[in-house]
């Protein structure tokens, strides 16, 4: 139990310094490795991406919270466009975690690994967004929230890889799309985390301290440390070259999608 606790505060404490210093979300890295780790522990094989997917979202939830109010503070965060989103966001992310209950964990591996991967490309070969629509319409807003809530939902994410872009397509730039994004990942990670949690309540092979599809050992562990060393990635920020780190975090997100699949 005391090595278990030990590696996911080491998972928080990557994932926080990683939030930090490239503006990433930790859901790409949490949810490969809390699905090994699970695997590691003989939890049920049936739900082993489901607890992954429901973890890293609920950890996202409260991760988020202390990122939103230090956006806010330097007055980044475009909420006009978080409320106009946040319809289609609430209404998507839970449709995503009833889709993600019912599937099996043999197919949201390989529908997280190719997303991964998707991520990764645009990371290492994508150009920078521009500007083509400064005024969406609220139909717009609608649905592109629900698809950006459904799909982060269902690979357990912040939703900031589709979201960063979607605003500065819609006129952003690059400082608000990142701070109206950070907000717009908390009613993900909330309607996401509690979708996992009423589909996997009545599940009868859940691990011991779960509630849902959410693990609450690993909860813990990662909350903890990320909230800790995230600062300290923000610091490194300053002090190393963020877009040659970033090529090395998509080789990493490559790395992590095929372990995942062979797994």
């Amino acid at each position: 139990m005391l090595a278990e606790a030990g590696t996911y505060l080491l998972l928080g404490a990557t994932v926080g310094v990683l939030a930090g210093l490239l503006g990433v979300g930790g859901g790409l890295i949490i949810v490969p490795v809390l699905a090994t780790l699970f695997i590691a522990q003989d939890i049920d094989s049936q739900i082993v991406m489901h607890l992954a997917l429901g973890t890293s979202l609920a950890s996202i939830v409260i991760t988020s919270i202390s990122s939103v109010i230090s956006h806010h503070k330097k007055h980044a965060v475009v909420w006009p466009q978080v409320f106009k989103l946040s319809f289609g966001i609430l209404l998507g992310a839970w449709c995503g975690g009833l889709l993600a209950g019912q599937l099996s964990s043999e197919l949201l591996k390989p529908i997280f690994a190719t997303f991964e991967l998707l991520v990764a490309a645009y990371m290492l070969f994508g150009n920078k967004p521009s500007a083509r629509q400064t005024a969406p319409s609220q139909l717009n807003f609608n649905i592109s929230g629900g698809l950006i809530g459904f799909v982060s939902s269902i690979v357990g994410i912040g939703g900031g890889t589709m979201s960063v872009p979607w605003l500065m397509w819609h006129g952003s730039s690059i400082h608000k799309a990142i701070a109206t994004s950070a907000a717009i990942g908390f009613p993900i990670a909330l309607s996401g985390s509690i979708s996992y949690l009423y589909t996997g309540w009545q599940y009868a092979n859940l691990p011991e301290y779960s509630i849902g599809f959410i693990y609450l050992p690993a909860l813990l562990g990662i909350v903890i440390s990320s909230v800790i060393f995230a600062p300290f990635g923000a610091s490194l920020a300053h002090r190393l070259d963020v877009q040659k780190l970033k090529k090395t975090f998509a080789y990493l997100l490559i790395v992590l999608a095929v372990y995942l699949l062979n797994s």
